[in-house]
C-alpha cells in the first residue's frame, strides 16, 4: 500500500539546504596549505558553527560556540564596538607519517569569528565558560532595553 506525502515534506527531508550549504562554504573557506606559497594562509582554517537567542522573556542574551577538540586556554574572547570577536586555534595533535589515511576531514588551525550583539546585551556583565567543547557565552540584557509596558488611559468625554 502507497502513502501519499505532501511534496515540501519529500522535499524538506532530501535537500536540508542550510545543512548543505553550511557546510559547502566551510569546506571552500577552508585553507589547507599545500605548497609553500600558501603559507600563513592557514591562519583562519575553519568556522566552527554558532548558536544565538535571547531568552523567551528578554533578559539574557546566549550564544553557544561548538568548539570540539579545542582547549579553553586557546579561546580568546573580546567585546568590541558590540560584536563579540572569538578566536583560537586547534592544533594537530599527532600525524602519522607512515599511516595510509583511508579519509581526513579534521581541519586544523586558527579561527576566527564576529558575533554583532543585539541591541540592549550588557557587555559589561558577559561570562564565558567552556563544557564540552561547546563554548557558552551569557550576559543579560540590560534594563533599559527591555520591552516595559506602558498603560493606556481611557479618556473621558466632559458632559457639555
Amino acid at each position: 500500500m502507497f502513502e501519499l506525502t505532501r511534496p515540501e515534506d519529500l522535499y524538506k527531508d532530501l535537500f536540508d539546504f542550510r545543512r548543505d550549504f553550511d557546510d559547502i562554504f566551510s569546506r571552500l573557506m577552508t585553507v589547507r596549505p599545500l605548497t609553500k606559497e600558501w603559507k600563513g594562509l592557514e591562519k583562519f582554517s575553519f568556522v566552527p558553527p554558532v548558536e544565538a537567542w535571547i531568552e523567551p522573556d528578554n533578559k539574557k542574551f546566549y550564544l553557544r560556540v561548538s568548539l570540539p577538540g579545542i582547549d579553553p586556554k586557546d579561546v580568546k574572547v573580546l567585546a568590541h564596538n558590540n560584536n563579540l570577536i572569538i578566536s583560537g586555534a586547534r592544533n594537530m595533535t599527532e600525524m602519522k607519517k607512515d599511516a595510509n589515511y583511508l579519509h581526513r576531514e579534521f581541519i586544523y588551525g586558527g579561527f576566527e569569528r564576529i558575533i554583532p550583539l543585539p541591541e540592549g546585551v550588557d557587555v559589561d556583565k558577559l561570562s564565558a565558560e567552556s563544557s564540552h567543547g561547546v563554548l557558552e557565552i551569557v550576559a543579560p540584557m540590560a534594563a533599559a532595553a527591555l520591552p516595559r509596558k506602558i498603560e493606556v488611559k481611557p479618556v473621558l468625554k466632559k458632559a457639555a
